[in-house]
């Protein structure tokens, strides 16, 4: 394949990504109903004004907690420092729809925790005092819980990577180790925690599981009802489009911020870093900030999951459960392998012909972990039942045969979304690997009469194997938990490990959704595992495990 064949396949895939966009900012111009003109004066206000206060409490909580044990677990000793370094990350393997629900039914009325109060305070009545988690507050600590590893994850490979000169220097010149944290540290890991907030704040506005339940309305929400419950697709691919005019502000912020700004090393030579003996009050206070975040965001959920589980085995396994498995594993499986080989396409063809065309298009390409699952049902869905509709009239009128669903409400379509959304998470990994291969052996392969596609398949991939599998484990999980474009787009009768889980806990069967949802936290431990391993070795200087501790490090980030 000659190097232009692969800039076409590199256009054609940043095409497929950018179609479900166009298709709802094509909708932004269509002429507005009644139900538009409803939602403006009634709901639209709330949407948007609790979808803003989301993003802002989320933004305060991740930098709040993440920030912190970053720090502390990197510049600090404490009892447990060792454990906490990794243990920070298990959030990430708890779904924020399954942690709702494992709280609502701890902390509600008929709850454990409400029931015990009630008996230890001899109290008949309620406890009024108690906050309802099921507000805008309790989403956003729900969120907060499990979306802080994002800023956890970079701000400590920022913290790993700063010269330790520098951090001497500023004690040199009388800042303690807090000011130079505050004054040197923090600034130079901006560009990393900016990333890590803006990551934390898109899957923020991407969910669905967690604010439906809550009865908090967003704009997530909002066009799941407006389309599902009123069935105006044009309304709600308004609302997709005003949604994802939040996304794209959020990255332009991003960028922003980053202005004119240079973070470097100033030296290619690393020493450890300094780490400060902490004890007393100090070492306590540590140990508290790292072991919170964990406790309750990983295993007091955890605990209560496996407590329900083996109480109410009977409620959830069987066959039933073996279907949810397979048509889990399938999905996911069949999608992380083609995410990594179009990744590989886009990667490889960025290094044949590294033209400033061939760049947009895999940039193109990295915009669809910004879309949220709403908006990517509503521009898939759309043209899709177009085509569905024209193709079924066709068949009609000239074979006298009506072939039903061929794109909409059928894996195709679930399988196009989980692509579109999660091709950047395997392409960053991809590309990373890619680019510590060397030109010469490019060369050497073509020397010898190897086509690039001969080189790429006799060379690089197989140099590439442990990295190609890391990204395919990570689509695996993202696409494992994936909750809403899978229930929108799932062909009828065709359930999985996180719609089963929603569905049980909207008619508040909580013990049978937990089987379902502990083997959704149980799967996603494995890439957190490779996370940790590979960013504990992350810091510049330690050869080829630093390497491999980059790239883990990237599986996360979209452009």
């Amino acid at each position: 394949m000659r190097p232009q064949i692969w800039n076409i396949l590199a256009w054609l895939i940043a095409f497929a990504v950018a179609f479900p966009i166009l298709v709802v900012f094509s909708n932004v111009f269509a002429a507005k109903g009644a139900i538009w003109s409803h939602l403006a004066e009634t709901v639209l206000p709330s949407y948007v004004g609790n979808s803003i206060l989301l993003s802002v409490g989320v933004g305060i909580g991740v930098l709040l907690i993440g920030v912190p044990a970053a720090w502390m677990v990197t510049l600090c000793r404490f009892p447990g420092r060792r454990l906490f370094d990794w243990a920070l990350l298990l959030p990430m393997a708890m779904p924020a729809y399954v942690i709702a629900y494992t709280y609502t039914g701890l902390l509600d009325y008929a709850g454990p925790a409400q029931t015990a109060l009630r008996d230890v305070l001899g109290l008949e009545g309620g406890l009024r005092w108690i906050p309802d988690i099921r507000s805008l507050p309790g989403a956003i600590v729900m969120l907060v819980l499990v979306l802080y590893p994002y800023v956890y994850l970079l701000a400590r490979a920022a913290f790993l990577e700063q010269s330790a000169c520098v951090l001497e220097v500023s004690r040199t010149l009388g800042c303690s180790p807090w000011r130079g944290f505050w004054r040197v540290a923090l600034p130079l890991a901006r560009p990393a925690l900016v990333a890590g907030v803006a990551l934390a704040l898109m899957e923020a506005l991407n969910d669905f599981g967690t604010v439906q339940y809550f009865g908090v309305d967003t704009l997530a929400t909002g066009i799941y009802r407006v389309w599902r419950g009123m069935g105006d697709a044009t309304a709600g691919a308004q609302l997709a489009a005003l949604l994802l005019v939040f996304v794209f502000v959020l990255l332009a912020l991003e960028r922003w911020s980053r202005g004119r700004r240079s973070f470097a090393h100033s030296t290619t030579r690393y020493r450890p870093l300094p780490r400060y003996q902490l004890t007393g009050p100090h070492a306590l206070g540590a140990v508290l900030g790292c072991a919170v975040p964990v406790t309750f965001g990983f295993l007091l959920p955890a605990s209560v999951l496996l407590y329900w589980a083996i109480v109410n085995i009977d409620a959830w396994a069987g066959e039933k459960f073996l279907v949810l498995i397979r048509n889990s594993f399938f999905m996911a499986g069949f999608a992380a392998l083609l995410a990594v080989c179009l990744a590989s396409i886009l990667a490889y063809a960025l290094r044949l012909h590294p033209t400033r065309p061939t760049q947009w298009a895999v940039r193109i390409a990295s915009l669809g972990y910004a879309i949220p699952g709403p908006v990517l049902a509503i521009g898939i869905l759309l043209p899709f039942a177009a085509i569905d509709h024209t193709l079924n009239a066709w068949a009609k009128a000239t074979l006298g045969i009506s072939p039903g669903l061929i794109l909409s409400g059928t894996l195709v379509a679930v399988t196009f979304a989980y692509l579109v959304r999660f091709l950047t998470v395997s392409l960053n990994v991809v590309e990373a690997s890619l680019g510590k291969v060397t030109r010469s052996m490019d060369f050497a392969a073509r020397s010898l009469g190897r086509t690039p596609f001969r080189t790429l398949t006799d060379v690089h991939l197989p140099i590439m194997r442990g990295s190609l599998l890391t990204a395919g484990i990570v689509v695996f999980v993202d696409v494992l938990k994936e909750l809403p474009a899978t229930l929108v787009l799932r062909p009828f009768n065709f359930d999985t490990l996180a719609t089963t889980t929603y569905n049980l806990a909207s008619d508040e069967r909580l013990a049978e959704a937990a089987g379902p949802a502990l083997a959704m936290v149980a799967v996603g431990i494995l890439p957190v595992y490779l996370m940790a391993r590979a960013s504990a070795v992350a810091r510049p200087g330690q050869g080829n495990l630093a390497e491999d501790g980059d790239k883990m490090l990237m599986t996360k980030q979209y452009a």
